[in-house]
């Protein structure tokens, strides 16, 4: 089988101008002005979609900042915690209290 050459097209410079003459040569005006509208609504629905996501991307940057601060700020809390050293000093005692509380939860959660 021989494969034929498909003939290559040049576009214009002018893009605007063969529009315009596409659509004052076409038979098919009301075809031609759907067409436009439809062209216009979908570049305001792109241009809407980038302005969202863009918002969207600044929205989560300034979450993942205020996560990321609020993690810092209860570190620095926990390791100031007067709990965390009683429960550094006293091991068997705080996971005696914790089995304690379990068990509470558990007695009071099965008695619904």
């Amino acid at each position: 089988m021989a494969t034929q050459a498909r003939p290559t097209t040049t576009t214009t410079a002018n893009t605007t101008t063969d529009k315009t003459k596409a659509t004052a040569d076409s038979t098919h005006p009301m075809i031609d002005k759907v067409q436009e509208t439809l062209h216009a609504s979908v570049d305001k629905l792109a241009s809407s979609a980038s302005r969202a996501e863009e918002n969207l991307r600044t929205t989560a940057s300034d979450s993942a900042e205020n996560l990321s601060a609020q993690k810092r700020l209860a570190e620095k809390k926990w390791l100031a915690s007067p709990m965390r050293r009683y429960a550094i000093e006293n091991p068997v005692a705080t996971a005696g209290i914790a089995f304690a509380a379990g068990m509470l939860i558990t007695s009071l959660m099965r008695k619904k």
